[in-house]
């Protein structure tokens, strides 16, 4: 019992730092050679998202879809499925396209949820409230803790949708506005993740 009180009363650090070490499943992209490639030194950013979509396996499709002229996609580097387990698609050295903007500093992280959808445009359907799931938090937190220490430039961090805040037509309607996007939305436990070594980033005070 003392062993337990000893720990629960430990720094926030101290715990992270005695956390198990995170099993990676690789899971390259079809195009990731195709991904144009960075110094680690250059990354100094995470940021979260959801997929916004039913599982993982679809998410996996999207993310093979080739629709640039370069012959990739749209993918985040690492995804987290319901059960915690933790996926990569694409390495930290690659650049990834999943922020509009912010994709050569930094590495995306995507969390299984469905978001909004099927109809993630429409006026009607803007609510996101499907929680995550505790496994999937704790992932998250010794992944963070692997790549600030991969990474020691990693500084900031922010959710997709406080760095894109671009509204577009509703689906339903062209006459309303809706943002393009939402994640990882209002229920991401972002008070979980304050003692992950990362600032929040606050985008009109530092540049993309």
């Amino acid at each position: 019992m003392l062993a337990l009180f000893a720990l629960a009363a430990a720094p926030a650090h101290a715990r992270l730092a005695r956390m198990p070490a995170l099993a990676i499943n690789d899971h390259p992209l079809p195009y990731v050679t195709q991904l144009e490639s960075r110094a680690a030194s250059s990354i100094d950013l995470v940021v979260i998202h959801c997929t916004e979509l039913p599982d993982l396996a679809t998410a996996r499709r999207y993310g093979e879809q080739a629709i640039y002229a370069s012959g990739t996609g749209n993918s985040g580097h690492y995804y987290i499925d319901y059960d915690g387990s933790v996926h990569r698609y694409v390495a930290a050295e690659r650049i990834a396209h999943h922020t509009r903007g912010y994709n050569p500093r930094s590495i995306g992280i995507e969390l299984s949820n469905r978001g909004r959808w099927p109809d993630w445009l429409d006026s009607r359907q803007q609510q996101m409230d499907e929680p995550y799931t505790a496994a999937q938090i704790d992932a998250l937190l010794l992944l963070l803790q692997q790549l600030r220490h991969d990474y020691p430039s990693l500084r900031w961090i922010a959710g997709h949708e406080e760095l894109d805040t671009t509204e577009v037509p509703a689906s339903d309607n062209a006459s309303l506005k809706v943002r393009r996007k939402r994640d990882p939305g209002p229920l991401f436990p972002w008070q979980r993740l304050r003692d992950s070594g990362l600032q929040r980033l606050q985008p009109a005070a530092v540049a993309p």
